[in-house]
């Protein structure tokens, strides 16, 4: 009996051991900061791509004739 008791506590410091571990890594990836920094590397890394790095160079371009238009119409 002496060696199932110590066997279950054994287990349960074990469970408490790897809900620690896990609670550590759902800090680490809620962090504010963390998903901000994540978020802006996708979207730096998503307009550097040429397609959509030229896009809207082209949109910008555009947008600045069409006030220029307005400007001196």
């Amino acid at each position: 009996m002496a060696d199932e008791t110590k066997r279950i506590e054994d287990e349960i410091a074990k469970a408490r051991e790897e809900l620690a571990g896990t609670l550590d890594q759902l800090v680490v990836r809620a962090n504010p900061q963390r998903l901000a920094q994540d978020a802006k590397g996708q979207v730096v890394g998503l307009v550097s791509k040429p397609p959509v790095k030229y896009t809207l160079i082209g949109v910008g371009a555009l947008a600045v004739v069409v006030i220029v238009r307005k400007i001196f119409s």
